[in-house]
């Protein structure tokens, strides 16, 4: 039976929220991450850093922006012992400055992507997928990069019938 992985990278805090600074409690993609785990029953997993960014949204972007400029590998808590038992990852993560945050880079290149089909999976205020989607086909040759998603994060508790729509045109559903 085929077996899916969620592993996305959240932040909570003060983020940009339709289109003002707010105080969340759970980071808009890990709502999506549940949300998927709740429809497809796939397999969490939380990229997490050694140091997090501050919690004040100016200078986790700060942060981010320097981590992107060093092209900096963070270290993460932990990570899975392998992803041999799954056929699929849903790679879920926020867009910092263009791309994916540095945090996902040390997730995908801790592992061999062979073989594996990735679904891309973006929350943003507006600006898309950025280089993601490229940056990623650069990371896991011989993957199997499939339709992404981009979800409007402050919209991330509405998406429902979004996410389902784009798991069903991936076949998870």
């Amino acid at each position: 039976m085929a077996k899916t992985l969620m592993a996305f990278f959240s932040r909570a805090d003060e983020n940009y929220f339709g289109g003002s600074m707010r105080y969340i409690e759970v980071g808009n993609t890990e709502v999506v991450a549940r949300k998927i785990k709740d429809m497809i029953g796939a397999d969490l997993f939380k990229m997490e850093m050694k140091t997090p960014y501050a919690k004040d949204y100016n200078t986790c972007i700060a942060e981010a922006k320097e981590h992107q400029k060093q092209g900096a590998r963070p270290e993460l808590k932990s990570l899975p012992t392998s992803i041999d038992a799954y056929d699929t990852v849903i790679l879920g993560y926020p867009n910092y400055w263009g791309t994916m945050p540095m945090a996902v880079f040390t997730f995908l290149e801790a592992f061999d992507f062979s073989g594996k089909t990735i679904l891309p999976l973006c929350t943003n205020e507006g600006s898309g997928m950025g280089s993601s989607e490229s940056d990623i086909r650069k990371l896991c040759l011989g993957a199997d990069v499939k339709r992404r998603l981009s979800i409007n994060g402050s919209s991330a508790n509405k998406a429902d019938a979004q996410i389902k729509s784009w798991l069903k045109s991936n076949s998870l559903i």
